[in-house]
């Protein structure tokens, strides 16, 4: 039996640790036979938040075997320096882990753990947005890819932060059972579209909008809300009393892309979570996502990817 392993640090954020935890799980309830255990890094943890955890056995005593997977959610990386004795067994672990062709895994800045024990070294890899360039600055030899949720290199896993585990821990899923088995899962949790390693940390229902005009954030909520009608200009001005002329000269401004852009944007990123099912046709993916055809869906694709 496959044991997914999760090592508890100090200041653990608590999302970074029950979010994997939470899709293995699932996935157990689905019938899917794994172990899942808990191991701390020291004793009398207590979470980010202050929630205390109770009494767990040392990571030394977890009985991992080739391909079982260890998981280290993220924390406060700080909580770890001037404790020497804790790092440097810690660190050799993991290396020794990492020898025996154990799957490492790391959520948020974790990866900052995988870096100091050496584990990053010519590898591609990445963390939260926040800590990118900190990252790339303490650990040279890494490869660190900007901007995705998470990376794969051999037997070491990286992932963006928070929600990003959960990413993960799907697509681990998918590689030990198959995606009609993740699509259950996923759908259990009502995490009803899995993102893929090729999902940036954005999302384009966040991005255009760092601005102030109440007009603009209504027509781009309409948007988003409507996705698979079909949206002209002309019911867009019409939704804020303005013309389509001056609608698209304020979006413009407002935003830096035009209005059929956005739109273009928000059913490419819809059609692009629906393709991650493998219920959905083509057919069904184009009208659900606005598009003329299927025809048309597939060469926007083809043209933006």
């Amino acid at each position: 039996m496959i044991k997914i392993v999760f090592i508890i640090p100090p200041l653990v954020e608590l999302l970074d640790l029950s979010g994997p935890v939470q899709v293995f799980t699932e996935a157990q309830f689905y019938g899917f036979q794994i172990g899942i255990e808990f191991y701390s890094l020291e004793q009398d943890l207590v979470s980010a938040v202050g929630l205390p955890f109770g009494k767990l056995e040392n990571y030394e005593n977890a009985k991992l075997k080739e391909g079982d997977y260890l998981f280290i959610p993220g924390m406060n990386f700080e909580s770890l320096e001037g404790n020497k004795k804790i790092e440097i067994s810690f660190f050799q672990w993991l290396s020794e882990c990492s020898f025996n062709n154990i799957n490492i895994c790391s959520i948020c800045n974790a990866a900052f753990i995988l870096g100091k024990a050496g584990l990053l070294d010519n590898r591609k890899c990445t963390t939260h947005w926040r800590r990118i360039d900190l990252l790339k600055s303490l650990y040279p030899k890494a490869i660190v890819l900007d901007d995705v949720l998470f990376v794969k290199s051999n037997n070491i896993y990286t992932s963006a932060g928070i929600s990003a585990g959960i990413d993960l821990a799907l697509e681990l899923l998918a590689e030990l059972k198959d995606p009609v088995f993740v699509n259950k899962v996923a759908r259990g949790l009502v995490v009803y579209y899995r993102r893929s390693s090729q999902h940036t940390q954005k999302s384009i229902y966040l991005d255009y909008r760092n601005h102030i005009n109440p007009k603009i954030h209504e027509i781009q909520d309409f948007m988003i809300a409507n996705i698979r009608r079909n949206i002209n200009i002309r019911k867009l001005a019409a939704l804020v009393n303005t013309s389509p002329r001056n609608l698209s000269r304020i979006f413009k401004k407002a935003t830096g892309i035009t209005v059929i852009g956005y739109l273009t944007k928000l059913r490419l990123e819809k059609a692009i979570t629906f393709k991650k099912n493998p219920e959905y046709t083509i057919d069904f993916i184009a009208s659900e996502c606005g598009f003329k055809s299927p025809r048309q869906l597939q060469r926007i694709l083809k043209k933006n990817y």
